[in-house]
C-alpha cells in the first residue's frame, strides 16, 4: 500500500494510506492527540511507579517516544512493548520530525534507537527506558496478567473493524494487570460494548483536539 507523508495541524508529521484513505495520527495534530490520550489520560495517573506499557501498533514509534520522555517528568521506570504486524520502514520513520517538534535534540538518539534494534528482543533505550517490539498480528498477542497499561492505537474501525472486536478485547483483558489501564481515541458505541462485554469498566472522556470523546477502560 502506498504510504505519504503529510504534516498534520499542529506541525507534527503522521502518514496517509492512500488506498485506505487512513493515516497513523489525527490530521489535527499527531503530537498533540499523542499527548492527550495517552500521556494525560493514561500515563500519567501511574506517576512513581515501574510501568509495564503495551501498545498495540507501534507505528512511526511517537507513543514510545513521548512516553520515554515524559516517564521522567512521573518518575517512572517504563517495560515497553509495542506490537506491530506492518513495520514502517526505517526510511520513512527518520523523516518524522517530532524530535524537532518536542524541541528536545537529546531525543534524536533514543527515537533512532527505537527503530533500529531487532524485533523480538527486549533493549534498554535509556537507563529508564526498556522497549521491546513484536512483529505481530494482534489476533495472535497472547500475554497474561503482564501490563498496567495498553495504549489502544490500531487503524480506525471503518478500515479495520475486526481490531476492535470483543476477542481483540478479550486479549487486551488478559493480557493486563487487576487495576490495569486502556486507553484509546476512538468512542464509537460497538467498540464501548465490546470492552463491556470482556469485563472492563469504561468511561468517556474528552477527546484529542478534532474529536469530541474517547475511552478509558479499566480491568477490575
Amino acid at each position: 500500500m502506498k504510504q505519504t507523508l503529510f504534516v498534520t495541524n499542529d506541525g507534527s508529521t503522521s502518514i496517509h494510506i492512500e488506498e485506505w484513505n487512513e493515516s497513523y495520527h489525527s490530521k489535527h495534530g499527531a503530537i498533540q492527540e499523542a499527548y492527550h490520550v495517552f500521556i494525560k489520560n493514561g500515563l500519567s495517573l501511574l506517576q512513581g511507579k515501574s510501568v509495564a506499557v503495551l501498545e498495540i501498533g507501534f507505528g512511526t514509534g511517537l507513543n514510545a517516544l513521548i512516553t520515554l520522555k515524559e516517564a521522567s517528568n512521573f518518575n517512572q521506570t517504563i517495560d515497553y512493548v509495542g506490537v506491530e504486524a506492518f513495520p514502517v520502514a526505517m526510511e520513512m520513520a527518520m523523516q518524522m520530525n517530532y524530535v524537532e517538534q518536542l524541541e528536545d535534540e537529546s531525543l534524536q538518539t533514543y527515537f533512532q534507537k527505537m527503530h533500529e534494534v531487532d524485533w523480538e528482543v527486549k533493549y534498554p533505550i535509556s537507563p529508564s527506558f526498556s522497549l521491546t517490539k513484536e512483529k505481530n498480528k494482534f489476533q495472535e498477542i497472547n500475554h497474561k496478567n503482564q501490563f498496567d497499561l495498553i495504549y489502544f492505537d490500531a487503524f480506525g474501525f471503518r478500515v479495520q473493524p475486526e481490531l476492535w472486536s470483543v476477542e481483540i478485547f478479550q486479549k487486551m483483558y488478559d493480557a493486563m494487570k487487576s487495576g490495569g489501564i486502556l486507553v484509546t481515541y476512538a468512542c464509537r458505541t460497538s467498540i464501548k460494548n465490546a470492552m463491556k462485554d470482556v469485563g472492563f469498566t469504561v468511561e468517556k472522556l474528552p477527546g484529542a483536539p478534532g474529536k469530541r470523546e474517547m475511552l478509558r477502560a479499566i480491568k477490575n
